[in-house]
């Protein structure tokens, strides 16, 4: 390998976000180049700080394809993070380099880079690039070192896998069989479609999958347009949406409101986000969806607050009723109606298969994706901290409505406020999965994990070194480690529903593995049953 390494920031499509993130990113950057130059080989920083802009990222498609053009294209090239990034700034550029590619990310839950590595990382894997992924707390630890000093020198930077097998190396129970061809059996007959309001939310490329695999298993999606959620939005009187104000008021839960529209969460945007609620849902009732994504971040975020408080409610069974116009008629009653955050398409075929599972077998069918955001040991095991933006469904909380707060999300990512569905997820046993797409095939990886309680203190100190506006699941997967999990793992978002207790979450595994397998994709078990 040639002894100059060229480095490349990743950064948002937002200003603010950029200016406001960019010390965290140049500390990761000095510590990187540092261990770098101990290891004999120079670093070569492929773009400069623009003064102007306030920081030194890659802020666009554009800037990112022109960049690539000045890099030799066998020069070997590593994209270091520090921040959520938007992975099209960099992935043109990266498909058609010829060298060696790195990811690499601080061990940290601040803005966070652990989770925009490895939305690259899903994006490499969908497009078959050829990469090496690292991370670490300060780039000094023997783990990354040795890994590093591997790639430097023309090797490969590989972690254990050995947690992971393929379903068809299991048994299965007789049970799970059954329940998990049925629910295949049922989408063979009936068809599922997956509303999508815009594709490619934040340069998203892995949570895209492409039509005809969509389509070989049963799926299909209904593509609108967030321009007509706006304007559906807009025809919802404002008396409906403070019915669903009131109701979630009964239900107990609190919203942390102010008067500064700029800073604080307002009941203006409040009532904006249910008026949004109920225009989500009566759209997905005239195209037949059975499950939908809102793209928000691009486009809506400049017209009205955020959806997460929306996605929430979409994603609880128990919410807010809204009928159909014109003849009274409930929509979804009953029912959750699935909501895949940031149009994520592989967390939709997720949930809606999850949906179905739970349901047949009795289980609360409520299900999210979070951010794998960050993760520390605490009391002799790694606990992960699981977050998402408010997405998540009440009740996966600790008392459920009452142990839910909004609060407004911040300024620099969401310049019209909006409230998040914010809790802490109860104590109990969970499973996780992840849909992907690599070799042009849709694919799982599935395990089996236990939610934890912390102490308050401790919960509050990890809302505060991550984002304490978002709801978080303090969780411990099952037989699979830090490492094992960062290096194997294809998205930012892992998918996350409740079994009754241990047997019941067991079961539930099994029965979408096979469900899953049943509808083509290729699965695989990571970890064990038990801790």
């Amino acid at each position: 390998m040639s002894s100059s390494i060229f480095m490349v920031a990743s950064g948002d499509l937002r200003p603010s976000a950029n200016q406001k993130c960019w010390p965290a990113q140049q500390a990761a950057e000095a510590a990187l180049t540092q261990a770098i130059h101990q290891l004999g080989f120079k670093v070569e920083r492929a773009h400069p700080v623009i003064p102007e802009k306030g920081h030194g990222f890659i802020d666009s498609q554009r800037y990112g394809l022109e960049i690539f053009q000045q890099i030799p294209s066998e020069a070997p090239v590593i994209v270091i993070e520090a921040v959520w990034q938007y992975s099209h700034h960099v992935l043109g550029g990266l498909i058609y380099h010829r060298g060696p590619i790195l990811t690499a990310a601080n061990w940290s839950g601040q803005w966070p880079g652990l989770v925009g590595m490895l939305n690259l990382n899903g994006g490499l894997t969908k497009a078959g690039v050829k990469y090496d992924t690292l991370w670490s707390e300060d780039f000094t630890d023997a783990y990354f070192l040795d890994r590093l000093k591997a790639w430097l020198n023309g090797g490969r930077v590989i972690h254990d896998s050995s947690h992971v097998k393929p379903l068809h190396a299991s048994p299965v129970p007789d049970s799970a069989e059954r329940v998990g061809r049925s629910v295949a059996e049922d989408f063979a007959k009936r068809k599922a479609i997956l509303g999508v309001f815009d594709e490619g939310c934040m340069g998203m490329y892995n949570a895209i999958i492409p039509d005809e695999l969509l389509h070989a298993i049963g799926f299909f999606k209904e593509r609108m347009s967030q321009s007509a959620l706006y304007a559906g939005m807009r025809k919802v009187p404002v008396e409906l949406a403070q019915s669903v104000r009131s109701w979630l008021d009964a239900r107990g839960m609190k919203f942390s409101t102010g008067s500064d529209s700029a800073t604080e969460l307002t009941d203006a945007q409040i009532l904006e986000q249910c008026q949004m609620y109920i225009a989500a849902l009566r759209i997905a009732d005239n195209f037949g969806c059975d499950a939908i994504g809102i793209q928000y971040q691009q486009g809506l975020k400049d017209l009205t607050p955020a959806s997460d408080l929306v996605e929430g409610l979409l994603n609880n069974v128990d919410r807010p009723p809204v009928t159909a116009e014109g003849n009274g008629r409930v929509l979804y009653e009953g029912q959750a109606l699935p909501h895949f955050n940031e149009v994520d398409e592989c967390a939709g075929v997720d949930a809606l298969v999850t949906n179905r599972v739970w349901r047949q077998l009795g289980l609360a069918p409520e299900t999210t994706l979070h951010d794998i955001r960050f993760g520390e040991e605490y009391d002799g095991q790694f606990v992960w901290v699981l977050e998402i933006s408010g997405a998540a469904p009440p009740e996966h909380f600790v008392d459920g409505y009452k142990g839910a707060t909004s609060e407004r999300q911040p300024p620099m990512y969401f310049p019209l406020g909006g409230g998040t569905l914010k809790g802490i997820s109860k104590p109990g046993e969970i499973v996780w999965s992840r849909v992907y797409v690599e070799d042009n095939k849709i694919k799982a990886d599935m395990g089996r994990a236990t939610v934890v309680e912390l102490p308050k203190e401790e919960v509050e100190r990890r809302w505060q070194i991550t984002t304490p506006q978002w709801p978080m699941m303090n969780a411990v997967l099952h037989g699979v480690t830090r490492d094992q999990l960062m290096g194997r793992h294809k998205s930012n978002h892992i998918q996350v529903a409740y079994g009754d207790n241990a047997q019941s979450a067991d079961e539930a595994l099994m029965a979408k593995a096979v469900a899953f397998r049943e509808l083509g994709l290729d699965v695989y078990l990571c970890g064990g049953a038990t801790k």
